[in-house]
């Protein structure tokens, strides 16, 4: 029986990016993934004969540069091509277009109102100095405020002062983003109902909360996180898919030494004496080392990979608590032809960016009210990108695929089974669609619809959260994914999480692959 250094749990990006730090480092590391390809919910696959879609995730804009350059993406095939634009259609054929040229965007934002096209430029810089501010945090392990150990106390020393050193207008500005909801942060800005509704919309992805939920506006400034080639808030597709970012982490794993294994679901970890020894598979395999990583969700990772016995019963009742409602549904369809906007008719740059179904904030508020309910929301708020004129490959000549992110489609159900309302879902959001793309339903030549619950028995994340835990206040920093439990260890000795329900939270960012790594090398070096 083959003994390893490391295993990890999950071949998602996170599993990949902790197996290729580790790799790096000189250790014997495997990965186990229980489906057929890598990626978890980053991946690529041709769900219809000649189209490629980003079945699960869909942009990128998160992934660390860091992880770039330390593993030498571009070598192993990660290119990125920019996502320049977000147009929002509204419903008396006007819309409301931004995207790279500045000056263009500004004049667009003044045909609704001449205050907010000026407020736009004030509220970009201070966006950009909170992201700043904010992106110190992406890059440690988060202290613990209830520790007296001196590294604990020496990091809230470190976090206080860089906090405190931003600037008094600044930190009363992280305050009201940690705190508020991201309608209202937006409405001390802006007066245009559409703008407010389409960058309101960036604090509810993944989460089972309203525009006007507080902690939403924490959620948006995560999103505005994101960053390409240093650029703050640049949003890209990466070419092939976000398959082509997991296949190229792989691809740096497996250079530095790593081996790689699919259909290998994981049954267990095998726990001998409060350390964990090795993996037992499915079909009775099993697999042996000193380290032992989960790159699956809190749930799983505690509460089905391990006995409860195992754990200390506060830490049990904690993840029990984790909240992890899936919230959102993805619509992917292949086209005969690309779509057209009734308010910009035909082919052009606006159909290679993103399309925001989200003409106001009431119409957001009104898809949760149906969600809050139990029911599928009859006119969801739609994130549209079409992946094939940004990347021609992922389509065949003339044709077109078409990704919908949808929210809201909640994993519970008030009334019915998901395998009974599930087309219901692609009705709305083509319906939805339709009255701003008449052509659509003439062009679609294959509909694949995913609830929560498809994605939960597709890849394993629970519920079908795609952030492996909500990004509230209350589960994030220290208490992610529970008090004690934040700094990528568990109870168990020699068992450890990455995933993206640890800090620093969901996307595709690599950063708790990166960071767990890095302190199991600290540890054991």
């Amino acid at each position: 029986m083959n003994k390893y250094d490391a295993i990890i749990i999950g071949g998602g990006h996170n599993g990949l990016v902790a197996a290729a730090y580790l790799a790096k480092a000189g250790k014997k590391v495997i990965v186990l993934e229980r489906r057929h390809i890598l990626g978890g919910a980053a991946a690529t696959e041709e769900i219809y004969p000649g189209f490629k879609f980003t079945v699960f995730s869909y942009v990128v804009s998160l992934l660390r540069p860091e992880i770039v350059r330390d593993l030498n993406l571009p070598k192993h095939g990660l290119t990125i091509l920019p996502l320049e634009s977000t147009i929002t259609p509204l419903p008396d054929g006007d819309y409301l277009y931004r995207d790279i040229d500045h000056h263009r965007t500004l004049r667009n934002i003044a045909r609704f109102s001449e205050r907010d096209a000026e407020a736009y430029e004030e509220y970009s810089r201070s966006m950009y100095f909170m992201a700043k501010a904010v992106k110190y945090i992406l890059g440690i392990i988060p202290p613990d405020p209830t520790s007296l150990k001196p590294k604990d106390l020496l990091g809230l020393l470190e976090m206080s002062k860089h906090f405190l050193g931003i600037g008094e207008e600044q930190f009363f500005t992280l305050f009201k983003l940690m705190t508020m909801s991201s309608a209202d942060f937006l409405e001390e800005w802006f007066e245009t109902d559409p703008l407010i509704a389409t960058m309101s919309a960036s604090g509810i992805i993944g989460t089972f909360l309203g525009p006007r939920s507080p902690g939403t506006a924490y959620v948006l400034l995560h999103h505005y996180m994101g960053e390409i080639d240093g650029v703050f808030r640049a949003w890209g597709f990466a070419k092939g898919g976000t398959g082509a970012i997991s296949n190229s982490i792989a691809g740096a794993a497996r250079e530095f030494g790593a081996e790689i294994r699919t259909n290998a679901p994981v049954s267990n970890v095998i726990v001998k004496n409060g350390k964990a020894t090795g993996v037992a598979l499915e079909n009775g395999d099993e697999f042996l080392a000193d380290i032992i990583i989960s790159s699956l969700d809190p749930k799983l990772t505690f509460l089905k990979l391990v006995e409860e016995n195992d754990l200390p019963s506060d830490l049990v009742e904690s993840i029990h608590k984790f909240k992890i409602r899936g919230s959102s549904g993805k619509v992917n369809l292949a086209l005969d032809a690309l779509p057209d906007l009734s308010c910009i008719p035909g082919p052009g740059p606006h159909l290679r960016g993103a399309i925001s179904i989200s003409p106001s904030v009431d119409y957001i508020e009104r898809a949760y009210d149906d969600a809050k309910y139990g029911e599928i929301s009859k006119q969801p708020y739609i994130d549209v990108i079409i992946p094939s004129m940004i990347d021609p490959d992922m389509a065949p000549p003339g044709k077109h695929v078409m990704s919908c992110f949808v929210q809201y489609a909640p994993y519970e159900l008030r009334e019915g089974t998901w395998e009974q309302r599930r087309e219901e879902l692609g009705d709305n959001v083509v319906n939805a669609l339709s009255e701003f793309m008449p052509n659509i339903k003439d062009i679609i030549l294959h509909r694949q619809v995913l609830s929560p619950w498809d994605v939960e028995q597709s890849i394993g994340l629970s519920q079908g959260n795609i952030f492996q835990g909500e990004l509230s206040l209350f589960q994030l920093f220290f208490l992610r994914p529970a008090s004690g439990y934040a700094k990528y260890n568990t109870p168990i000795r020699g068992y450890y999480q990455c995933g993206s329900g640890t800090h620093p939270g969901g996307g595709i960012t690599g950063t708790p692959g990166r960071l767990a790594a890095l302190k199991i090398l600290k540890e054991i070096n």
